[in-house]
């Protein structure tokens, strides 16, 4: 068992977190489309994550959430500027632990978690892509149009695979100690 700051993290939390970034990882490869200066619509990227937060709250969410988004940022990177990076990153990744705060209603804590993702790129978007709006348009409507590109059918597709998902005997499943 390892302990930081008071927190006990089980080889079981460590090894079960460790496939909930996994499957983020490998989930994220699988896209419907690629936006021009980056972004992409997924195919319920962020599920297991939304699952971690459900199921060991939010700071385990938070960690996973971070190691996710640096992974994300390795594997494909569009590198801007270190606080771009933060936010079109972990940041994102990491507002899944939203969902911790509403554990009994996992469909609108994920609408939530989304929004907030939807801030982190539309904040990265008006402050360092503001550039590429075309000439008469403003920076803050071309972000929030192109990001609400990408986060809107994200959040279709993550309500939708959530709602026929068995979402509570999935969270019981990975609390299981015996499993």
């Amino acid at each position: 068992m390892i302990s930081v700051n008071n927190n006990h993290f089980s080889a079981q939390i460590i090894s079960r977190t460790a496939l909930v970034i996994t499957m983020t990882i490998v989930l994220n490869q699988i896209r419907f489309f690629k936006m021009p200066q980056g972004g992409d619509v997924g195919v319920g990227t962020m599920i297991p994550l939304i699952l971690l937060a459900c199921c060991y709250g939010g700071r385990i969410a938070l960690l996973a959430g971070f190691i996710c988004g640096i992974i994300g940022l390795m594997m494909d990177p569009y590198f801007y500027h270190p606080v771009q990076v933060l936010f079109d990153y972990p940041f994102p990744y990491m507002a899944m632990a939203v969902v911790s705060i509403f554990k009994k209603r996992i469909i609108l804590g994920a609408m939530v978690a989304y929004i907030l993702k939807f801030m982190c790129h539309f904040t990265s978007g008006v402050v360092f892509f503001g550039s590429y709006a075309p000439e008469g348009t403003s920076p803050v409507v071309y972000s929030a149009i192109y990001n609400g590109c990408t986060v809107i059918p994200e959040i279709i597709i993550c309500c939708l695979i959530l709602h026929f998902l068995p979402t509570e005997r999935i969270i019981t499943a990975m609390q299981n100690d015996s499993i």
